[in-house]
């Protein structure tokens, strides 16, 4: 992935999760004129400033790369638990119960 790819992507999840470039590079205890620079796609980030960009938007690095990887099980699985965690404890045992009758139609 390129820097300007990647720097996009942390853009908008960064845009996503409602948090300023500031507010971000505090999170992620980074400099916001790096953030900035990485944002632009004129930097790349170690492994290191990545995985604390990743916790700080609390998204999976799968999330930002996936256009990358070859298999998208795991995005899907982050995806579907995100969705639930907003959830009741009342509506999440209705959607897997939703997700059952599903699978049994299936077989």
């Amino acid at each position: 992935m390129d820097k300007s790819a990647l720097g996009k992507k942390l853009r908008d999840a960064r845009q996503k999760k409602g948090y300023t470039q500031l507010a971000l590079a505090e999170r992620a205890d980074i400099g916001n004129v790096y953030l900035g620079e990485i944002e632009r796609g004129t930097k790349m980030p170690s492994l290191n400033i990545f995985i604390k960009l990743i916790e700080a938007l609390e998204v999976s690095a799968d999330c930002i790369l996936r256009d990358e990887l070859t298999s998208g099980k795991a995005y899907i699985y982050d995806e579907i638990a995100q969705k639930m965690q907003d959830l009741t404890p009342q509506q999440r045992k209705t959607a897997a119960d939703i997700l059952d009758a599903y699978l049994r139609s299936l077989d």
